[in-house]
């Protein structure tokens, strides 16, 4: 979700298109593997499965849409994109690259934040959109997900068909291949927990030590031998061990073979504020309260078995010139007096900030809700805006130093982007029923998550704009090195919102490593996870999992 206002509130089967002829740099190598899936696992895996490994080269018009992200920023100019339709086709692919030494990356839904997918090193993009389907697999009795498919094609199907639903993002065109393997939460997880939480098994196409791709289901269950890969995808983020082209989903508790008891059933109808408040009446004094009183809110009111579980917040603090601070607030709209809870959170903001708010609450049904907040704001869905993002996890509400930090950088006069800002995103509940070593992700005891951004159209401007950023950022967390280290307050950075900046020294200043902000004590089984599972570190980034040292 980004900065919020007011105001703003492929080709058929078969099909190999611009590929490179017999010998190229893309055409099948000698001796090159075509593979198939480990096992024929559910409705995905039976679609049709005739036809040619699409691939689009520079020759092609459709080779320009398919070489950058979300964020412009980010580019690439691979000798092809690959667009595969199977998991025979994702082997097909990953051995082809592997076989000719090149560079191999993942496109999901295309919202990473750094440059992991595109960069200049690239050689080959899998671009996963055309795997997209959703269904139930009666066999594993849980829900299957193609890695390819956005979040909003997961709510609808299963929420239409079943009644279902996973507790994940609000941004609905983010394709769940990545959400998923970096933790994955949204508007219903103070409620349900983490979408990993949920996840039942993945089909994940690795490379083995003799150089030989292959498509590995790992599962949750005691005995299953790869359970450690099952583990490494419940938010140890993506572009590490392979390619994900399949997700199941059941609840670890759920029983029976009912679909529909075998995820979290959201509330027929939300409610949904978003209040907003003046910046022309607005005072240090009064910004300093709004924030105290918003922390101190989250920190009584974040146990799993709160009773407000079921109300989840993002709290816009924008920079001045955007001419006002914003609240999205979501109740479920099916507990007593949901309407009064609503009403009584922001008034409680109000009477903190010493200004009154305009926007009232309105009740929505579920699906509506979520198709409302996903498309809602036109920043989070325009295309040319270049971006920057940094993370923070935080175990209590802010410090003093803190807040005044925020509100310097806020009314900065040598910066007037109305588009940055940094959005106060409450955590908890749920999520903190979980051990810190049972997922991947380990900040388990969050009251909040924090997304400082700023979105910005011309090339020219990206100093300035990552500048203020940087600034912004390093000062808030002056006292521990420019990051949000863990300790008693903050908790560290959330991989699906990377951050190149931790990995440099100048920015970074804290002899706390990128990884140890990411992964906390995770990090090293994730490490021996990559060794067993990518030992020849084909698949990486600038920030991917590191093998274990002395193994390369």
């Amino acid at each position: 979700m980004r900065n919020l206002s007011r105001r703003t509130f492929v080709a058929g089967a078969g099909a190999t298109v611009g590929a490179a002829t017999a010998g190229g740099l893309l055409a099948p190598a000698a001796g090159a593997v075509a593979g198939s899936a480990a096992e024929d696992a559910g409705p995905a895996s039976r679609a049709v499965r005739n036809g040619d490994l699409i691939t689009v080269t520079a020759e092609n018009p459709r080779y320009i849409d398919l070489i950058s992200g979300f964020n412009p920023r980010w580019e690439a100019r691979p000798k092809g994109v690959r667009l595969p339709r199977t998991t025979a086709q994702v082997v097909q692919a990953v051995q082809d690259a592997a076989d000719r030494r090149q560079r191999l990356t993942v496109r999901g839904g295309g919202h990473c934040y750094e440059d992991f997918v595109y960069n200049p090193e690239v050689e080959v993009v899998v671009d996963m959109n055309l795997m997209d389907a959703v269904g139930y697999d009666p066999g594993r009795r849980a829900f299957e997900v193609e890695a390819g498919a956005t979040l909003l094609k997961v709510y609808q199907t299963l929420y239409e068909g079943w009644g279902v639903t996973v507790p994940g993002g609000v941004c609905y065109a983010v394709g769940v291949g990545g959400h998923v393997q970096g933790g994955g939460y949204g508007n219903l997880s103070r409620k349900h927990g983490l979408v990993v939480d949920h996840l039942y098994a993945i089909e994940v196409v690795t490379l083995d030590a003799d150089g030989r791709a292959r498509a590995v289901v790992a599962t949750r269950e005691p005995g299953d031998p790869h359970r450690d890969l099952w583990w490494a995808h419940t938010g140890g983020g993506g572009g590490n061990f392979g390619v994900v082209t399949r997700y199941w989903f059941r609840s670890p508790d759920a029983t029976g073979s009912n679909p529909s008891d075998l995820l979290p059933k959201p509330p027929a109808e939300v409610l949904i504020a978003i209040p907003s408040w003046s910046w022309e009446n607005i005072t240090q004094r009064g910004f300093t309260s709004m924030v105290r009183h918003y922390g101190a809110w989250f920190e009584q009111n974040s146990a799993p078995d709160s009773v407000y579980n079921g109300l989840t917040s993002w709290l816009f603090l924008n920079h001045k010139v955007s001419g006002s601070l914003v609240l999205l607030l979501q109740v479920n709209g099916d507990v007593p007096q949901a309407e009064q809870r609503a009403n009584d959170f922001v008034q409680g903001l109000s009477d903190a900030l010493g200004v009154p708010h305009q926007g009232e609450v309105v009740r929505l049904p579920w699906l509506k809700a979520v198709k409302y907040i996903g498309t809602m704001d036109a920043t989070q869905t325009n295309p040319q805006l270049r971006a920057g993002h940094k993370s923070a996890y935080m175990r209590r509400g802010f410090p003093e130093n803190q807040i005044a930090a925020i509100w310097k950088h806020l009314t900065r006069t040598d910066y007037a982007n109305p588009r940055g800002g940094v959005a106060v995103i409450s955590f908890g509940g749920r999520i903190n029923s979980v051990a810190p070593g049972a997922t991947a992700l380990p900040q388990r005891d969050a009251i909040f998550k924090l997304l400082y951004q700023t979105y910005w159209t011309a090339p020219a401007d990206d100093a300035p704009n990552t500048a203020w950023l940087q600034d912004f950022y390093r000062e808030v967390y002056g006292d521990t090195g420019g990051v949000p280290v863990s300790n008693r307050v903050t908790d560290g950075c959330y991989i699906n919102y990377a951050d190149r900046d931790l990995s440099d020294p100048q920015q970074n200043t804290s002899n706390v490593p990128w990884s140890t902000l990411y992964y906390k004590d995770n990090y090293p089984r994730l490490q021996r996870i990559k060794q067993q599972y990518d030992p020849k570190d084909f698949f990486r980034h600038r920030q991917s999992i590191r093998l274990p040292r002395g193994t390369r």
